[in-house]
Formats: structure tokens, C-alpha cells, sequence
């Protein structure tokens, strides 16, 4: 059996933090620039125009002329939800969630700590809050679709669907379900807006036909689909908790692509000293930005193998800075992969440079294990020419390979 906890317009939530009266007006999510050009959440004032997450702009702003856009903000939205997967993991949950404001999880596996489905689904409904919906079934579609039909405030039972009255439940739910599931933005709009066209309304009417035809006409994304319709889908792959391995700066608004380098270097010798990386490498990381207008900026840079050498990760994550589409308050480094520590190739032949590297390396690492990370600096040049002296330099960790 799997539950899912979902929370409704929760990114659309967390972009209009301090602007909860907009809740009550037609506005939606902007699509990103040079994303699909579809729009995520939209409130309940939008909904009634026939409004709906996925659906595209131009049809979306057709139905609701005076729809409003705000710029989506999913790195204050993931903030929030990783507190809230936190909590799920504590009443020993093994969560799986791809997106803001949606989680499963398997409650077979809860039924030697909590006993009965019922009392692990009320528990999570207690720590997560009142704005939760929660549903079970017996796969992700029928438990997402068992946590759209309940209500907070109504009993657990209410939202449990056993696995004999899955396929009924499902055959009635219509098609649009499927629209963010695909796994692929693109690849749901295009399915669901296909199978309208040709009369498919309903989830009975795409497991009804044969899966050869389903096939035929839209290859693995259909057949998937298609499997969903009919209650079969993959295990749940529950995420590997993990420690916040995160630095962040604050920038003024007029800050310059120099400034900008400056407060990435920083950010860089700040992530190498974080005690929480324990000498291991990056594999995969991801550049923050909280943007001067509004909404945040994201964006990943995996490494071609792991690495801990401060100068190969400024050559991946500088290039990167080019795509910030504007001005940013706020820059942040987070570490979404780590791998093994780095392996030390031994010299056969006495090098005096590389000696004196590691003894300045092995003291640089005594040093912070007795005072800390900040035990050892360097001064950094961010901006000299400012006319505030605070602007001029600032201190950041001394790195360990630093000769």
C-alpha cells in the first residue's frame, strides 16, 4: 500500500510568500524562460476559469484574460518541503518525491512501528499540519488521486483505496491526471492533449484499448500511461536522506560579473571547509540564486568525475554564472552528489612543492579540527574600487591545496 502526501499550490505558496492575498485572484505560475511554455500552479480563483497546472499559456490566458504570472521561486519551495520530508523520515518513512508539495511512501514497511495503515497515515497528517491531503492505494496514480479527493478534516478511511477497488476508482478519474506524471513536462502536455483529441476523456477509456495500438501511436510514453490506467506501475525508489551541504552569500543589487566570479570563489572555499563533506568529492552541484525582482534561479553543473580541486570546480560552475537572467541578492552553492574522497597518486621521486603542500595541507586540516573552519583565512579581493570599504575584501577559508 502507498500513501502519498500532497499539499495543493504549494510552490505557488511559496512564491507568493508575503503576498498570500493573491491566493484569492486568478494567478498561476510563470513558465521559465526558455522552458516549455506551459504554466505550473494555479489558485482556486484561476481554476474556476478552467485554469489548471500544465496547461498551456496561450490557452490559459485565453480562458482567464486577467490571469496573473509570478515568476516561480523552487528554491524557497524546496526549503520548505525538505523540512517537511524531514518530518515524514521521522516517523520512519522511506520517501520518494520529485516535485514540491508531493510525497509517497510505502506503508507496508511502517506496519511494525505503527500497526494498522490507518495510524502511520494519522500521524503524518498530525506532524505535517492541517493543509495536507493525504490518500493511499496501491500505487502512486490511485493514492495521488485518493489524496486530491480528500479533506483534511475528514477521516483517514475516507482516502484508502484497497487494491480491489483500484481499477474501478481509476476508470473514472479523467485523463488530465496524467499530465504532470510522464515524468517529463513536455512529453504529459503533448500526450494529454493528444489523447482529448482523439476522445480519450477518461482513464477507463485509455485502459480499455490494446496496448498494441497504444503502442503503435505514442511508444513508451503511451505504454507507460497506458500501464498507469490500468494500477500498474514501478516500485517506489525512496530518496537517500542526506546532510544539507549548502553555502550562501549575500550580494548587493548592483553587484558586476567580476563580483559576481568573486562571491563564486568564495563560495567554493566555503563548500571545500564544510566539515559535513568529510573529505569526500562533487560529483553534482547546484548554483542558487535569489533574483533582486523576485523568484529565484537555479541551475545544475555536474562534474566529468569527481573532483575536490578548487580550480576544476570554478571551471564547471563559472561558466554557469552567465545564464543568471537577472540581477541577484542572494548566491548559493549546494552539493547534490558527493562521491568517494579523492585518491593521492604517491611519488616515486622527492618533490619539494609537493612536500610542502601537504605539510601545508595537513596543518591547514589540524588546525580547523581543534578551532573550527574558520581557524585558517585568506583575504579575497571582491570589489576594490567600491566606495564602501566593507566591499573592498572579505575573508574566506584558507584551501588545502592551496601551495
Amino acid at each position: 500500500m502507498v500513501a502519498c502526501a500532497l499539499i495543493p499550490r504549494f510552490e505557488l505558496r511559496a512564491a507568493l510568500a508575503g503576498r498570500r492575498e493573491m491566493m484569492a485572484r486568478p494567478v498561476a505560475i510563470a513558465p521559465e524562460p526558455g522552458g516549455v511554455q506551459v504554466i505550473g500552479d494555479a489558485s482556486g480563483a484561476a481554476e474556476a476559469f478552467g485554469v489548471v497546472a500544465g496547461m498551456r499559456l496561450g490557452e490559459a490566458l485565453g480562458r482567464c484574460p486577467t490571469l496573473a504570472l509570478v515568476p516561480a521561486d523552487r528554491q524557497r519551495a524546496e526549503e520548505a518541503w525538505e523540512e517537511s520530508l524531514a518530518t515524514l523520515e521521522g516517523i520512519g518513512a522511506a520517501v520518494e518525491s520529485e516535485r514540491p508539495g508531493e510525497a509517497f511512501f510505502d506503508l507496508d514497511g511502517l506496519k511494525a512501528l505503527w500497526g494498522r495503515p490507518e495510524r502511520a497515515v494519522e500521524r503524518a497528517r498530525r506532524l505535517l499540519g492541517q493543509g495536507v491531503h493525504l490518500g493511499a492505494g496501491p500505487t502512486r496514480l490511485c493514492a495521488l488521486a485518493a489524496a486530491l479527493r480528500s479533506r483534511p478534516r475528514r477521516p483517514v478511511s475516507a482516502a484508502m483505496i484497497s487494491e480491489r477497488q483500484a481499477r474501478a476508482f481509476l476508470a473514472k478519474l479523467e485523463v488530465g491526471v496524467l499530465r504532470d506524471r510522464m515524468g517529463d513536462e513536455w512529453t504529459g502536455v503533448n500526450l494529454v492533449d493528444t489523447l482529448e483529441r482523439l476522445g480519450v476523456f477518461t482513464l477507463g477509456d485509455l485502459a480499455a484499448l490494446p496496448s498494441g495500438a497504444v503502442a503503435d501511436r505514442f511508444g513508451e510514453p503511451g505504454l507507460r500511461a497506458h500501464g498507469m490506467a490500468r494500477g500498474v506501475e514501478k516500485p517506489l525508489h525512496p530518496r537517500q536522506p542526506r546532510a544539507e551541504l549548502r553555502e550562501e552569500i549575500e550580494l548587493h543589487d548592483a553587484a558586476t560579473a567580476g563580483q559576481l566570479d568573486r562571491a563564486l570563489d568564495l563560495l567554493v572555499d566555503r563548500l571545500l571547509a564544510n566539515p559535513l563533506r568529510r573529505g569526500r568529492s562533487f560529483r553534482r552541484l547546484r548554483i542558487e540564486a535569489r533574483l533582486a525582482g523576485g523568484g529565484g534561479w537555479r541551475i545544475e553543473a555536474p562534474t566529468r568525475q569527481a573532483t575536490a580541486e578548487r580550480e576544476r570546480l570554478l571551471l564547471v560552475l563559472g561558466p554557469k554564472l552567465g545564464a543568471l537572467p537577472a540581477p541577484a541578492t542572494r548566491l548559493a552553492l549546494r552539493a547534490l552528489e558527493l562521491g568517494e574522497a579523492p585518491l593521492r597518486q604517491p611519488t616515486l621521486g622527492k618533490d619539494e612543492a609537493e612536500e610542502r603542500r601537504g605539510r601545508v595541507a595537513e596543518a591547514v586540516r589540524h588546525a580547523r579540527a581543534a578551532a573550527g573552519r574558520g581557524a585558517v583565512l585568506r583575504v579575497l579581493e571582491v570589489d576594490p574600487g567600491a566606495d564602501v570599504p566593507e566591499r573592498w575584501a572579505t575573508l574566506t577559508p584558507f584551501p588545502e591545496d592551496r601551495s
